[in-house]
């Protein structure tokens, strides 16, 4: 029996190839820039960006909206 090809995932409305990786887009929010999805074997798996605590106590997001970083 011969083995199947890299299989692709569904995420919503779309689908994606095999380690292919994405923002994923939930309504009524948008494209969700801090989570990153990827596509394994025909599973999806997802993440938010693990972000460092910010060692102040008025952290802004001016550089990288998804983690604080002091001024």
């Amino acid at each position: 029996m011969q083995a199947d090809g890299p299989r692709a995932c569904r995420f919503g409305r779309r689908w994606y190839l095999n380690n292919e990786s994405w923002h994923p887009s939930v309504p009524p929010f948008g494209e969700m820039k801090c989570i990153l999805c990827w596509c394994v074997s025909g599973e999806t798996h997802c993440q938010r960006q693990e972000c460092p605590p910010a060692a102040c106590a008025s952290p802004a997001r001016k550089d990288n909206p998804c983690c604080a970083k002091c001024r």
